[in-house]
């Protein structure tokens, strides 16, 4: 059964709790990934349709100023939400909003170049909930896998880690 895109928060938090997982308080990567997965299944309503691009999720990393510039993590689900005041205007654009977990990692020579990798993404994902999903999550892991400073912050412990849903860009 669908969710409406405000709830996308609560719902995260909820699946990331079934897994022992506190939002706020991260400490096991691999978890918080199986649990963004599971959360990735879950299809969601008021949002623009899947050939539409209206439901995409991405993995960032890279040093940011509202952190710190503490080494981060980020799990993030892109909704072009499609609940506007002018629905029957024919130039409506949707509203896009992220549901992030951010992952914040203190400094570790491992990924003191963390910088350098030259991308901080894995770009954005659109496929459908089902078996698409989960191939294209299975690519952005051996992605990520395939450059050893991620991998190393995957295997670390998060100092602190952050749960939002925010409108984008």
């Amino acid at each position: 059964m669908p969710i409406p895109w405000r709830s996308s928060l609560d719902v995260f938090a909820r699946v990331l709790r079934q897994r022992a997982v506190e939002p706020d308080s991260v400490r096991d990567v691999e978890a918080a990934w199986d649990a963004f997965g599971e959360f990735l299944q879950i299809e969601v309503e008021g949002i623009e349709r899947p050939e539409n691009d209206g439901d995409g999720f991405i993995v960032e990393w890279g040093r940011w100023a509202w952190n710190d510039d503490q080494p981060a993590l980020c799990f993030g689900r892109l909704l072009a939400v499609n609940e506007t005041d002018d629905g029957d205007d024919p130039d409506r654009q949707p509203e896009y909003w992220k549901v992030e977990l951010q992952l914040i990692f203190g400094e570790e020579p491992a990924w003191v170049d963390l910088d350098s990798l030259g991308h901080q993404d894995t770009g954005f994902g659109y496929e459908e909930t089902g078996a698409p999903r989960i191939a294209a999550l299975g690519e952005m892991r051996q992605f990520i896998e395939s450059y050893p400073q991620l991998a190393a912050m995957w295997r670390a412990e998060p100092t602190r880690s952050h749960l939002t849903l925010e409108r984008a860009g």
